[in-house]
């Protein structure tokens, strides 16, 4: 599936600033035990989504780390935001709302 977290932040196809999107949780969500290492985020996107390219989707979701992957302490529970596509349509409201609310800059 193809996804363009970018689209509401650009303005005659230049990019402009994306702001951090705190996702909800949802009751749906996966928890995992992060193995430093053994995973990877486009490893566990493939696992969960059926696509690698979501692992941006899994560090939202997971803020607390900051936006790096190797930040996340070894054994730590992560979450995966599931199902993706609840995800990915809480992720478009939520840039919206942004936009809407603050403009691009």
């Amino acid at each position: 599936m193809t996804f363009d977290r970018y689209r509401d932040f650009r303005v005659n196809n230049t990019p402009k600033k994306v702001p951090f999107i705190k996702l909800s949780k949802k009751s749906t969500d996966k928890e995992i035990e992060y193995m430093r290492g053994q995973m990877r985020m486009d490893l566990l996107s493939n696992k969960y989504y059926g696509d690698a390219n979501f692992g941006w989707l899994i560090m939202l979701a997971n803020s607390q780390y900051g936006g790096l992957e190797f930040s996340i302490p070894n054994g730590s529970i992560i979450t995966i935001p599931f199902p993706l596509e609840a995800t990915l349509i809480e992720y478009n409201k939520l840039t919206s709302e942004y936009t809407t609310q603050y403009g691009l800059e």
